[in-house]
């Protein structure tokens, strides 16, 4: 008897027909994530303030077959977060992956940021994630299932001169994440972090565009959006507490420790030369 020949089978994502909910969707690391995980086959809800981008990214998304819907919001304010939560709750939409990837940097003197930026640095870079994992955490314990990727940076477990605010901010975000990783064991529900080095989006743009902001000097090392994208996705399906990006960056802690000493010469040398140099263009 001849064999009926079967059609190949598709690969098919286990995350197929879940639902990611992405916070500062509309450009760089948020806007390529949400790409990488529609192709996966999830529904993505989009979170940020530019609705014309959010909007332009959910047509690119629908035309290449995905699933996405915005959400307008500020997420530095308390009550957007809450509307959001209470939205996606009344949508009768279960919320698998949150990725709270919302924030912004800047680069210069402590003193001479105003109180303004360091005010929506703590409400966005902090506070927005914690209130986001309080809001839909319980949910995620309650199906025993469900995964929370906080975005940070290295510069959380490396203090610098320049960031002081944005690396305090990012050294919250990985206590944090790792007490509810180690707190989380055994529930079904999984939280990751994410420490990139530089990384080539508008972080550059808006610290040096800020009210005293200065030219980051690590912009000519940053790795393209893309490759953040694709170490979450991999955090997704392969859970662990922390991944860096590049790899070799999980040295920097111990080099911290060991060779803190040549930053605290060389690093307050590198903020002046900055700030020199954007006196002498401006």
């Amino acid at each position: 008897m001849a064999q009926i020949e079967q059609p190949p089978r598709k690969n098919v994502s286990k995350w197929q027909g879940s639902t990611a909910l992405i916070t500062g969707a509309s450009s760089g690391i948020g806007r390529e994530t949400a790409i990488k995980l529609a192709k996966q086959g999830m529904h993505v809800i989009l979170a940020a303030r530019s609705q014309d981008r959010l909007e332009e990214l959910a047509e690119i998304i629908r035309r290449d077959g995905g699933d996405a819907e915005i959400y307008i919001a500020d997420l530095t304010d308390e009550d957007a977060r809450t509307r959001l939560f209470e939205f996606i709750r009344k949508s009768r939409i279960n919320i698998d992956v949150l990725v709270n990837n919302a924030g912004f940097g800047w680069y210069g003197y402590f003193s001479e940021m105003d109180w303004q930026t360091k005010s929506e640095m703590i409400n966005i870079n902090v506070i927005a994630t914690v209130h986001l994992t309080h809001l839909f955490l319980p949910q995620m314990l309650a199906r025993k299932s469900g995964h929370i990727i906080n975005v940070s940076s290295i510069v959380g477990g490396i203090p610098a001169q320049g960031v002081a605010m944005y690396s305090a901010s990012k050294a919250f975000v990985d206590a944090f994440s790792t007490s509810l990783h180690r707190e989380l064991k055994g529930t079904g529900v999984h939280m990751s972090t994410i420490r990139p080095g530089p990384v080539k989006t508008a972080f550059f743009d808006t610290a040096s565009n800020s009210p005293n902001g200065l030219q980051v000097p690590t912009e000519q090392f940053a790795i393209p959006v893309e490759r953040v994208a694709e170490s979450i996705l991999r955090l997704l399906n392969h859970p662990r507490r922390v991944a860096y990006l590049p790899w070799w960056l999980r040295a920097v802690p111990w080099l911290e420790m060991l060779f803190g000493w040549a930053q605290d010469i060389v690093g307050p040398v590198a903020l002046r030369r900055s700030s020199k140099k954007m006196r002498v263009v401006s």
